[in-house]
């Protein structure tokens, strides 16, 4: 009999998002349901740092205790431009294709001020996944081309370093500088989706961790993306509960909620443990 084929979805929530899916998958762990060890995780914007961190050497444990610590005098994080939230909102509820709306926000992301690519590779990103190479498990991270509005899909099959791949598919606009790979410009995977979780395709058993749920398009919902894998699909979508949302806040670039997150993820674990379990195990 063969082994089911297990995909993880981590989806996009910026610091706190990071946050709250690492207590949560710790929390889960503690309860014997063992995410890291998924045959493909898909991570979205936030979710593709959470994702290379689990699929490194380092113990989840120590990558929960890790957001437990306090932030560091005088760090608060980002905050997200309310400008550019609402051209997303608004060029996604335009009549056209997702690829037509991607361009749009893609020449924003171009024109935007938002600081050098190697800052942001280095700064955000490297000091947080640590990891030089792609892990041996398959880590799938969505990125979105900011002049043809299309996907791309990077992995370990290519020569595009790892953190390189994170800090694109990280890229949200305004936020981040679009980061260019090949000659390319590439921003968040979460301009697409919030989970991306039609791309866990080939497997059998997918397990949704979503702290964004909502979507402004029908085909964005993860119950459509889900759906999208297959009849034949056994998943579970978990997302904060009320305990975690208000422990996240809405500025999800808070870096002083991160604590607050982490230990609401791992709380959360023990009432969603069952749920998950049945789906994976």
């Amino acid at each position: 009999m063969l082994l089911p084929v297990r995909g993880l979805v981590l989806g996009g929530g910026g610091i706190t998002g990071v946050a709250w899916e690492t207590g949560l998958l710790a929390g889960l762990s503690v309860a014997g349901v063992d995410l890291t060890r998924a045959d493909l995780v898909v991570g979205t914007s936030a979710g593709s740092l959470v994702g290379a961190q689990i699929l490194s050497d380092t113990p989840i444990r120590e990558l929960y205790d890790v957001q437990l610590a306090d932030p560091a005098s005088g760090e608060t994080g980002l905050r997200l431009g309310l400008s550019f939230l609402f051209r997303f909102i608004a060029a996604s509820m335009v009549p056209g294709s997702e690829q037509r709306t991607a361009r749009r926000l893609g020449r924003t992301a171009l024109r935007a001020h938002a600081g050098p690519e190697s800052q942001w590779v280095a700064d955000f990103v490297k000091k947080r996944i640590g990891a030089p190479a792609w892990p041996e498990s398959r880590l799938l991270v969505p990125a979105v081309d900011t002049e043809t509005g299309e996907l791309r899909q990077f992995d370990r099959q290519g020569d595009v370093p790892l953190v390189n791949a994170v800090a694109a598919g990280c890229a949200w606009p305004t936020l981040a500088p679009p980061i260019t790979i090949g000659g390319r410009r590439y921003m968040d995977g979460g301009i697409r989706s919030p989970t991306n979780a039609d791309l866990a395709t080939g497997c059998d058993r997918v397990v949704v961790i979503a702290p964004i749920t909502s979507a402004l398009r029908r085909r964005q919902r993860i119950s459509v993306q889900l759906a999208a894998l297959g009849p034949g699909v056994r998943s579970a979508v978990v997302s904060p509960d009320r305990a975690a949302k208000r422990a996240i806040g809405r500025n999800v670039m808070d870096e002083t909620r991160r604590p607050a997150a982490a230990r609401a993820g791992f709380a959360q674990a023990a009432s969603v443990a069952t749920q998950v379990a049945a789906v994976w195990i």
